[in-house]
């Protein structure tokens, strides 16, 4: 994982609200979860919410589908996989 990425992965989940949906999606597992579900767990308005999904989505840490009405997202686990791979890399070298 190239270190830009990584920072711009790890600035993202340095804000709380960001940080409660990611690891809310973690939780999730593969069924992900539906915005609104998000938006009520967590009580957040919803442009607020929007926001930070697409800022999650920007740097590859979130996914999202449409089902019919309902709109799901889902956390991209081999993204989070990358990250902590990329911080123990170099672990104990010195």
């Amino acid at each position: 994982m190239d270190q830009t990425i990584a920072v711009k992965r790890l600035g993202e989940l340095g804000h709380d609200t960001r940080m409660s949906v990611f690891r809310l999606l973690v939780k999730a597992g593969k069924k992900g979860m539906v915005v609104g579900d998000i938006q009520r767990h967590l009580d957040v308005s919803a442009p607020n919410l929007s926001h930070h999904i697409h800022r999650l989505i920007g740097v590859g840490l979130i996914r999202q589908k449409r089902d019919g009405r309902s709109l799901y997202c889902y956390a991209e686990l081999d993204a989070l996989r990358e990250i902590m791979n990329f911080l123990e890399a170099e672990c104990c070298t010195l």
